[in-house]
C-alpha cells in the first residue's frame, strides 16, 4: 500500500493557510475533549455507555429532541445515533457521519501523564483516544451542536452514528449498519486527513475510499510423531515449511481500480525516473507487463496491486527429542476489495497442493467493495480543506483496513473517510501506544471542517457558496 507520507512527498509545494475557530468554539471543543478523554471507554473498563450518555446530554442541551437521540446496544457496548432532521427539500437520503467512542487500553504506569486526563504540555494534548478516535467524535459533536444552535436546517437528514466497540468486535457497528443502511453515503471521521509540512512545504489531503479485507489463515500439518533418534520422511515441520515456501513464491493476480490509478498519478510526480515512467505507463495502459516488472519491486506499490499473503507466526513440536506431531503457521492476508475471502483460501490451498496441510480461517473477515468518489462529495470535501490550504492536492487512497467503514460498504453504503485532522511530518501521535498526543493547533484548526462539508452537501446552495 502507498502510505500517506509517500503520497504527500509527491505534492507540489504550497503555503499553509489556517481558518481559525472563534475562542468560544475552541473552548467548547476543548471541554468536550476533556470529558471524552476522562471516560475509560475501553473494553476492560467499559465506560463507553457513560461517554454516550454524556454526549446525548450535549445534543439534548443544543435542542435535539429526545426521539432523535438513540442508544443502540450490542454485546457489552453501546452505540449512539443522533438524527439532525432536514426539511426534505433535496429529496435525498440521509448522510451518515461515523466515529467510534471506544479506545484501546492504556496502562498509566507506561505514560508520562495520566492517560485518562487531558493534559496540555508545550502546545500538545496528551490522552488515550485523542487521535483514535475521540478527536473525530468531538469534532462531529461540536459541529452538530453549533449548527443546531445557529438555526441551520439541512435539506436532508444528517445522522451521527458513533460505534462503541470499533477496536474489538464491532458488534455495535453491525447493529448501526442494520439500522441506518438506507443512507445515501457515509463520511467517516476515523481515517483520511492531511499532511501539513508548514509554510512553503507540502500540503496533501487523503480521502479513504477503500479498505483491504483483513483475514488470517492457520495452516496445520499433523502426524503421529515419534522419537527424534529415528527421523522419517513425513516430518510435520518440514512439510509445513515446504508449504510456506510455495506461498512465499506465489503472487496473486494483478488488480487495480480507479483509486489505484489516481494514487499512481500523484506518486509519479516525485518518484525516481524509472519508477515514475513505469507509473505513467501503467496509468496509460493498466496491466502493462513492462511497467509491472518495475513496480512490483517496490513493496509499497506492489501491495496496492494485488491481494497479499505472508507468514507471520509459527509454532510446532512438543519436545526437543521428539518428532513433531503438529506444526502450525499463521498466514495474514490483505485482500483486494471485491475479492472473496473464500477464493483466497481456495487459492492458497491450490498453491500448496498438499492435502496434509489443513487451512482454517481465524477471524470473521469483512469483505467490502471500494467506494466510487462522486464529484459532488469530492468537491465538498476538497473545498472544505482548501479553506485552510488553498492549493492542496487531494487524492483518494486504499488502506489495509479496518474501520467501521468496512461494514457500511459491505451493506451497500458508499463510505469515505475524511478526517479534519492535518498532521505534520514530524508528528508522532502514537495512537494505540504510549503518550498518545495531538497538537493543540491541529485540534483547533479543523473545527470548521465538518460544517463546511455539511453546508455544501445539505445546505442552501447560496450559503454553501458564500461560506
Amino acid at each position: 500500500m502507498i502510505s500517506r507520507l509517500a503520497l504527500a512527498a509527491a505534492i507540489a509545494a504550497v503555503s499553509s493557510a489556517a481558518v481559525a475557530a472563534t475562542p468560544e468554539e475552541e473552548a467548547y471543543a476543548r471541554g468536550l475533549m476533556e470529558k471524552a478523554v476522562s471516560f475509560k471507554s475501553t473494553a476492560e473498563h467499559g465506560e463507553t455507555r457513560l461517554f454516550a450518555d454524556y454526549l446525548a446530554g450535549e445534543f439534548r442541551a443544543a435542542g435535539f429532541p429526545a426521539q432523535d437521540i438513540e442508544f443502540v446496544s450490542a454485546g457489552a457496548s453501546v452505540g449512539l445515533v443522533v438524527r439532525y432532521r432536514g426539511d426534505g427539500s433535496s429529496g435525498k437520503a440521509p448522510i451518515l457521519f461515523l466515529g467510534h467512542m471506544d479506545a484501546v487500553e492504556a496502562d498509566p504506569k507506561d505514560w508520562t501523564h495520566d492517560p485518562f486526563t487531558l493534559t496540555e504540555e508545550n502546545g500538545v494534548f496528551y490522552g488515550r483516544g485523542l487521535v483514535d478516535n475521540k478527536y473525530g467524535v468531538v469534532d462531529l459533536t461540536q459541529t452538530f451542536v453549533r449548527l443546531k444552535k445557529s438555526g441551520f436546517v439541512p435539506t436532508r437528514d444528517l445522522v451521527i452514528a458513533f460505534s462503541g466497540d470499533e477496536e474489538t468486535g464491532m458488534l455495535t457497528t453491525r447493529a448501526l449498519v442494520e439500522k441506518l443502511k438506507d443512507a445515501e453515503f457515509a463520511l467517516n471521521s476515523d481515517a483520511g486527513g492531511g499532511l501539513d509540512a508548514g509554510e512553503g512545504g507540502n500540503a496533501a489531503y487523503f480521502i479513504q475510499a477503500a479498505e483491504k479485507t483483513y483475514v488470517s489463515f492457520e495452516m496445520t500439518v499433523k502426524n503421529s510423531g515419534g522419537h527424534s533418534s529415528q527421523p522419517r520422511d513425513d516430518n510435520a515441520i518440514y512439510e509445513l515449511a515446504g508449504a510456506l515456501k510455495k506461498i512465499e513464491a506465489y503472487e496473486f493476480p494483478l488488480m487495480w481500480n480507479d483509486i489505484t490509478l489516481r494514487s499512481f498519478a500523484v506518486e509519479a510526480a516525485s518518484a525516481d525516473e524509472e519508477t515514475a515512467a513505469a507509473l505513467r505507463r501503467f496509468i496509460d495502459k493498466p496491466g502493462d507487463k513492462k511497467a509491472l516488472k518495475t513496480l512490483s519491486k517496490k513493496t509499497s506499490i506492489n501491495a496496492v496491486l494485488r491481494t497479499t499473503c505472508v507468514a507471520t507466526m509459527l509454532k510446532g513440536g512438543h519436545a526437543e527429542n521428539a518428532l513433531p506431531q503438529t506444526a502450525t503457521a499463521t498466514v495474514n492476508c490483505r485482500v483486494f476489495p471485491g475479492v472473496a475471502v473464500a477464493d483466497v483460501k481456495d487459492e492458497l490451498a491450490r498453491v500448496v497442493a498438499d492435502p496434509a496441510v489443513e487451512f482454517e480461517t481465524l477471524n470473521e473477515p469483512v469483505e467490502s467493495p471500494a467506494s466510487t468518489l462522486t464529484p459532488e462529495i469530492e468537491a465538498a470535501v476538497v473545498d472544505a480543506v482548501k479553506a485552510r490550504f488553498p492549493d492542496v492536492v487531494a487524492v483518494p487512497y486504499m488502506e489495509a483496513g479496518g474501520t467501521d467503514g468496512l461494514h457500511f460498504r459491505r451493506a451497500g453504503v458508499p463510505t469515505f473517510a475524511v478526517s479534519s485532522l492535518f498532521l505534520k511530518e514530524d508528528d508522532e501521535p502514537n495512537y494505540h501506544g504510549m503518550n498518545e498526543n495531538l497538537r493543540v493547533d491541529a485540534f483547533n484548526a479543523g473545527l470548521d471542517h465538518w460544517s463546511r462539508i455539511i453546508k455544501a452537501l445539505a445546505g442552501p446552495k447560496a450559503e454553501a457558496q458564500n461560506e
